[in-house]
């Protein structure tokens, strides 16, 4: 009985509407921002008929264009979970002059409109360029090429590991790190043995929002890509181009492919991850 009052106390005293009202304006929000949009891509992809699609999306053009974007996407988004690790570690665990500094510059990608992003990291990387030219030197063409297109990517994808891990690392207590070290391990045991397991979630998460994120990345990519047809073509330019034509319908095939395989691999992310998370709490 008492337990009852209580409750029902809590409930007449809080801020937050019910559970009723806060899951209609959810539900609401998320239909009008998502799910109705992602809808329409579907709905009209279907007027075209099976075949008519098809043919679309298995053009040689636009397939080549699904492995330039699947292929430098997955690349990038390997690279920043590798550095992304190492630059929260050291932003994590160390204090030198000019940290914050450095701290605030990782969110740089998030607030740089990409298309400046783009021309910027163009103008670097060709071969008369600050850094591009010690690439010529070796050879190494960089700007209009399958490496610029990596670069890019890894440029705009960086922050979200970061910023995903980094909390984590704030989180761990040292103790167990010394108990560890007590107990005759030596640090390299001690990271994939304490720490790594803590950390490997967070740091999948990561890899799934900057592959996400670079996957629909357009601004950045399509100045330093050179955009050659079989080559250096992007799937969003692909569906920019189809809409420039007024080819509305080509334009959300080619759309409802890259949903369609995103959503498997994000889903198999995820799945991967409550996997990990059931293995290590063992329910």
């Amino acid at each position: 009985m008492n337990l009852s009052v209580k409750s029902l106390r809590i409930k007449q005293h809080s801020i937050i509407p019910g559970f009723g009202i806060t899951t209609g304006f959810t539900v609401l929000y998320v239909s009008l921002m998502v799910l109705i949009p992602l809808a329409m891509v579907f709905i009209n992809s279907s007027s075209i008929g099976l075949y008519k699609f098809w043919e679309i999306v298995t053009e040689q053009r636009v397939i080549a264009s699904y492995k330039v974007t699947f292929g430098a996407s997955f690349i990038a988004a390997v690279i920043n979970t590798i550095f992304g690790l190492l630059l929260a570690w050291v932003l994590t665990r160390y204090s030198f002059p000019g940290r914050k500094i450095i701290d605030g510059l990782v969110d740089l990608p998030f607030a740089l409109p990409t298309a400046v992003a783009g021309i910027t990291l163009t103008s670097l990387y060709t071969e008369n360029g600050w850094i591009g030219k010690y690439f010529a030197s070796f050879g190494i063409k960089v700007s209009y090429t399958y490496y610029g297109i990596v670069i890019a990517l890894t440029f705009i994808g960086l922050p979200f590991v970061v910023r995903t891990v980094q909390p984590v690392l704030q989180n761990i207590d040292l103790e167990f790190e010394e108990a560890a070290a007590s107990l005759g391990a030596n640090k390299i045991q001690t990271f994939f043995k304490v720490i790594f397991p803590e950390v490997f979630p967070a740091l999948l998460t990561g890899f799934a929002l900057a592959f996400a994120r670079a996957l629909g990345e357009y601004g950045s990519v399509v100045f330093i890509s050179g955009n050659m047809p079989l080559k250096t073509e992007i799937t969003p330019l692909m569906i920019l181009t189809k809409l420039e034509q007024y080819d509305y319908n080509g334009a959300t095939a080619i759309a409802a492919v890259m949903l369609i395989i995103s959503f498997i691999m994000l889903l198999i992310i995820n799945l991967f991850q409550w996997w990990n998370n059931t293995r290590h709490t063992g329910r």
